[in-house]
């Protein structure tokens, strides 16, 4: 039975892409291992994820066993993993690399921004998108509407506000320009989060989230898709994997956090994740060669992650190049052969970006991946 008074947005479809960066270069050969490719022992005699310890993915690649969580997901269909993923910049710059990526290209504004004010019907209400953190993030900049937060505790005008909240409300319901539409907006969604706030968050299907920020901000997103705000689109990061020393203290307690927060976001939405994508991504991928310091160096591509949405998962997407010297790009990177936005462009067309696909990624010929064809 649909609740009176949705806040503008997307309201009873629950739909919502939600967009993980894993930001600092995480190396998707240690995510998913080609465990076929000798090159890959050649060229990491002790970083190697040996094909005992990896979780058998298909005949060819394996799955990190940290990322165990994630098994039962590909196993069932719903994770799709795409090698190979990144984009044209050949900096190797963490910070020319993450603007390149989120603006979509040299362009003003970011691509989910684009996306959110172009596609048809487009409404930002004012929890249509979100960020899970301190600062709206590049591939948000343009949207209709973007609201920062870590917790809904903090979409609030704090203690004691109800009267000055009533009193907004009577200033702006004799107005109808934007600007009064848009406060309108927000009061509602004051009211409808200073709700939410009244009551325990508890996780469906028996899921507990992990403690750490990561699962927590997951968490977050779910109970707002829940509440039917009108959320379209959030935005949550996982940084810290710049691996140049010690590699496995770096990125080993990363992908533990990566697999238990998306796997419990998974369990916890359940039918609801036929109507939710995860898609995670990062800048760029690492250098194929371990260097002396047990790390490895800036590179070119890395995986994807497409969760939910109807994706037909239970696969790896990527005609495997081989990691010979003469394939590799550089000094010894692994060659982006799926471009990221092939990978978003299915999952954008699914969320109704119609014939804007110009105006979301504009001077690139998309060629969406298959996402969603057997």
């Amino acid at each position: 039975m649909p609740v009176e008074g949705y806040l503008s947005g997307n309201g009873d479809a629950q739909e919502a892409l939600v967009v993980v960066f894993l930001r600092g270069g995480a190396d998707g050969l240690s995510l998913v291992v080609p465990l076929e490719d000798d090159e890959y022992y050649n060229a990491r005699p002790r970083l190697a994820v040996t094909k005992s310890r990896a979780i058998r993915l298909d005949d060819f690649f394996g799955l990190n066993p940290l990322l165990r969580e994630l098994d039962p997901l590909y196993r069932e269909g719903a994770l799709a993993i795409v090698h190979g993923a990144g984009s044209e910049d050949t900096s190797r710059s963490h910070f020319e690399a993450q603007d390149f990526m989120e603006h979509g290209g040299v362009v003003a504004g970011g691509w989910l921004g684009r996306f959110l004010r172009y596609r048809p019907e487009a409404k930002g209400g004012a929890l249509s998108a979100i960020s899970v953190g301190k600062e709206v993030p590049e591939c948000l900049r343009g949207a209709p509407s973007a609201t920062v937060l870590q917790s809904i505790q903090d979409f609030s005008f704090g203690a004691g506000s109800t009267a000055l909240v009533g009193e907004l409300e009577r200033l702006y319901l004799a107005q109808e320009d934007t600007l009064s539409m848009a406060a309108r907006d927000t009061l509602r969604a004051l009211r409808r989060i200073e709700t939410l706030r009244k009551t325990p968050y508890q996780p469906e299907h028996g899921m507990e989230y992990p403690a750490d920020a990561f699962a927590q901000g997951l968490a977050q997103i779910a109970r707002l898709i829940k509440a039917r705000v009108g959320l379209e689109a959030a935005s949550i990061d996982l940084d810290g994997w710049d691996s140049h020393f010690t590699q496995g203290s770096i990125i080993d307690p990363l992908m533990t956090r990566l697999a238990g927060g998306l796997a419990a976001f998974h369990r916890d939405l359940g039918k609801m994740m036929e109507r939710v994508t995860v898609v995670a991504m990062t800048e760029f991928g690492r250098r194929v060669g371990e260097n002396a310091s047990f790390g490895t160096d800036h590179g070119r591509g890395s995986v994807m992650f497409v969760m939910g949405g109807g994706v037909k998962g239970g696969r790896v997407f990527g005609s495997w190049p081989g990691l010979k010297t003469d394939v590799l790009e550089g000094p010894g990177d692994l060659p982006v052969f799926n471009n990221y936005r092939n990978v978003l462009a299915p999952v954008l067309e699914r969320y109704g970006a119609g014939d804007q696909m110009a105006m979301i990624f504009p001077e690139f010929t998309v060629e969406p991946l298959s996402l969603y064809s057997a």
